[in-house]
């Protein structure tokens, strides 16, 4: 069994393509490649070349292969469709075009769920039409990805959207066909969430498809909930620690995936927010070296 270990442009701060605090892309494969990692994901659509001849160029000069690619758009926002549509085609167009295999769909954050993140009995939800057009939207990209593109498609819950809450994702689950869709299971932001990681992989092993590794720092999150913070504000105070200085228990991770053969990419994202200069090759390094020292190769 290969269990495969990769990082995400958003260890760098890159969380949307045209956000001028981004490091360089090739910042981004150099740092990577020099914490010791093979693999990295595609970060959001746009911030690498979109060229497939200059982005293979980029990562056979570090010695990296492509994993998969984000879709992180608003979902919940039956406005903003054709903007996920766009997403979905040229993340999958990319992603095929590396050989990538993984495509992650994620509900960006929501203003009606931001001020609730961590607290799921005071976060709002959806009506049954909302959730039912919402639902159909998710497995629409789902189908596209799979079966036009060939991908394997994983479902991702986020901390303030409206797939935050381990119930909302087990609906979902139930409602969508697994042909088309499968798990990415973040480790972090089921924490984040209020559940428990290690109980929900447990329970759904045989969907998921690919792991998100993500530590939360305890104390941020407890200060959180009890002074209600919200989710922009609890990541400028550090909620997204290194792995192994949080509250997930992944030697427990680890032996989940290892009973039940898993085999393929888990890929470490440390959301960081580039305004503070975070020492992001030095947290790679970390993060690459904790995992190591706990089985992970």
């Amino acid at each position: 069994m290969t269990i495969r270990i990769g990082n995400a442009p958003c260890s760098w701060g890159v969380e949307f393509a045209n956000d001028p605090r981004n490091p360089t892309w090739r910042h981004v494969l150099a740092e990577c490649a020099a914490a010791g990692y093979k693999g990295i994901e595609l970060g959001p659509v746009g911030f690498m070349p979109e060229d497939p001849d200059v982005l293979r160029d980029g990562l056979h000069e570090h010695g990296l292969e492509l994993i998969g690619g984000v879709v992180f758009r608003p979902y919940h926002d039956p406005d903003a469709w054709d903007d996920v549509l766009d997403a979905t085609h040229r993340t999958a167009r990319a992603l095929r075009a590396h050989g990538a295999k993984h495509l992650v769909l994620i509900d960006s954050i929501s203003p009606r769920r931001a001020p609730t993140a961590g607290r799921a009995a005071e976060a709002e939800a959806m009506d049954k039409a909302e959730w039912v057009a919402y639902r159909d939207r998710i497995a629409e990209s789902a189908r596209i990805g799979t079966e036009e593109y060939g991908l394997t498609v994983g479902i991702h819950a986020h901390a303030a959207g409206f797939m935050d809450f381990e119930p909302e994702l087990e609906r979902l689950l139930d409602e969508v066909d697994e042909k088309i869709l499968k798990i990415c299971f973040d480790t972090g932001h089921h924490s984040y969430a209020g559940f428990d990681p290690v109980a929900f992989m447990r329970k759904h092993i045989g969907r998921i498809s690919y792991m998100h590794f993500k530590d939360i720092d305890p104390e941020v999150k407890a200060r959180a909930i009890e002074n209600r913070t919200g989710f922009y504000d609890t990541c400028g105070q550090g909620i997204f620690c290194n792995l192994g200085e949080g509250d997930v228990d992944f030697p427990a991770v680890r032996q989940v995936l290892l009973d039940n053969g898993f085999e393929g990419w888990c890929t470490v994202e440390q959301d960081c927010d580039p305004t503070l200069d975070p020492n992001t090759l030095g947290d790679a390094r970390k993060n690459r070296e904790y995992l190591e020292s706990i089985g992970f190769k």
